[in-house]
């Protein structure tokens, strides 16, 4: 999904979202923010976290809605919270992914006072991508917990919609070595299976047991990757190199001669 199929409502969705919150700019002036956010999601490098991730959040943050108090914000917030991206860095994997939250943040709250928002809703908006960082919301913040967990709702997809997820996520990090990579999810899995729950709001708690369910398959089959490629490693350790069996040839080759040289001296 890109800048050209976005969804007709994505655009008038910003728009409706902005002035709920209070812009008082100028409707071309929301729409062009709100295209510049289209374009930064549709960008070239994002496999995974692209536009069609964000439509999947919106729509999650809707399924939830009913526990929001401020639904206009946590959708804002749902909007920026990947607008800046990179997944060029070997690091950002192994740590949260290419997903600038700290970065989005200040550009929502930016953009947000910029377009006339209320300088308190737009922090608001701000500290809910913040929030997106660690994934451990307050419980008592129903805002953030419904934000945490449309964000996570795919770990709960059905099967055939989950590998496709992992096909995306790693094509985003194609570059990765496939090493680096095994023990960098790995890494994001058992953080994932060690939490007491996946999912923080009462509606979300539904997608508990089959998020753990995808999450817990992917972990197996990784480990079973990771175990093939160190003893592939350690059979390559093992095995004698080129010039380790040339240098041995040539010792042999030498050695015979020797051999035949003195036999030679002797029979003489």
């Amino acid at each position: 999904m890109g800048v050209h199929d976005a969804p007709q409502w994505l655009l008038s969705a910003y728009q409706r979202s902005t002035l709920g919150a209070g812009a008082t700019a100028d409707v071309e002036e929301i729409r062009d923010a709100g295209q510049a956010l289209i374009d930064r999601w549709s960008s070239p490098g994002r496999d995974f976290h692209n536009l069609k991730h964000l439509v999947d959040v919106l729509v999650r943050v809707d399924e939830l809605v009913e526990e929001t108090h401020e639904p206009d914000l946590v959708r804002l917030a749902a909007w920026y919270h990947g607008a800046i991206f990179d997944s060029a860095d070997a690091k950002t994997y192994a740590n949260r992914g290419g997903e600038d939250e700290i970065a989005s943040a200040r550009l929502a709250y930016d953009e947000l006072t910029k377009l006339g928002v209320p300088e308190r809703r737009a922090h608001r908006v701000h500290d809910l991508v913040v929030a997106l960082v660690r994934h451990s919301p307050d419980p008592t913040d129903f805002d953030c917990a419904v934000l945490c967990d449309a964000d996570l709702a795919m770990l709960a997809a059905e099967p055939q919609r989950y590998k496709a997820y992992l096909h995306d996520v790693r094509a985003e990090y194609a570059h990765l070595p496939i090493e680096d990579y095994v023990r960098a999810r790995l890494r994001i899995l058992h953080k994932l299976l060690a939490r007491p729950s996946l999912f923080s709001s009462p509606l979300g708690a539904a997608w508990e047991e089959p998020a753990r369910q995808n999450v817990s398959a992917e972990l197996q089959r990784l480990e079973k990757e990771l175990a093939k490629i160190d003893a592939e490693k350690g059979a390559a350790a093992s095995a004698p190199t080129e010039r380790e069996i040339n240098g041995a040839t040539d010792s042999a080759t030498a050695s015979a001669a020797s051999a035949a040289l003195r036999d030679d001296t002797t029979s003489r």
